[in-house]
């Protein structure tokens, strides 16, 4: 399939930043057993995928800015373009050697996200999108799923952990949902959620608390799906909030009556 330059360019930088990953992830079963832990291996790992991505990035279109998770903001020339960027997104799943993580790599003109690339160098999946040109996975047309009866949907969600997030409200939300949905999942990676949502995968998936570099090429991405998404308020704001509510029309407006007024 032909891709336009800009996505050849995300592309390729995502890849050779992957085989970096899956490298390091091999390594993971053997930092298990060590007295050390792999948390910091894990950590290294992060910053050198980092690393690559913005070094290709900015080699192929120079003065753009970035924003990265590990390396903060680096102000370009160019003050219409920025890369957003998640080296690594599923960091626990990757430090417990689950296959369940991603790069992310969304391109904002503007404040608006004109490109999304997400790839799981674990299973070689790769997901792109560009504004007014779909949503693909491995050259396969993306379609969110079609299903209007929330009680024959699968919700994907964020489960707060320790020092993370408003626990007392996701049990509210999970309580209120529980019997409402199919089914529940929580995947723990924010962009392959979004990911799977435009792929028909997920009905639909919400989550609190998320960073722009969750957000950015998962957003577009669903969007060229033919989904919507929004943040909570039910505003396209989700990037500058970090909460999310996404799936087709139908499901998209359901998650936003039952957990708009919760918080």
């Amino acid at each position: 399939m032909l891709y336009s330059a800009l996505i050849n360019v995300m592309v390729k930088a995502a890849r050779r930043a992957g085989r970096s990953l899956k490298r390091d992830l091999g390594e993971i079963e053997h930092l298990q057993v060590s007295l050390k832990g792999p948390a910091n291996f894990v950590s290294k790992a992060d910053k050198r995928a980092e690393e690559m991505l913005y070094e290709d990035l900015a080699k192929a279109r120079p003065g753009y800015g970035f924003i990265g998770e590990e390396g903060g903001t680096r102000e370009g020339a160019d003050k219409t373009h920025t890369w957003i960027v998640d080296p690594l997104d599923g960091t626990t799943n990757f430090l417990h050697g689950i296959p369940q993580f991603a790069i992310s790599i969304g391109l904002a003109r503007e404040g608006t996200v004109i490109a999304g690339v997400i790839y799981n160098p674990a299973n070689d999946e790769l997901y792109i999108a560009e504004r007014g040109k779909g949503a693909f996975l491995n050259d396969q047309r993306l379609r969110v799923a079609g299903r209007r009866q929330l009680d024959e949907c699968v919700i994907a969600c964020g489960l707060p952990h320790i020092g993370r997030g408003d626990h007392e409200l996701a049990r509210k939300e999970m309580a209120v949902l529980q019997n409402k949905v199919a089914g529940f999942r929580r995947f723990g990676a924010a962009s392959l959620d979004l990911a799977f949502v435009a792929a028909g995968r997920l009905d639909g998936y919400w989550e609190r608390n998320l960073s722009p570099w969750d957000i950015a090429a998962g957003q577009i991405m669903v969007r060229e799906a033919g989904g919507t998404i929004s943040d909570i308020g039910g505003k396209d704001d989700a990037l500058k909030t970090g909460h999310v509510v996404c799936g087709n029309e139908f499901v998209h407006g359901e998650l936003l009556r039952i957990l708009g007024p919760l918080g």
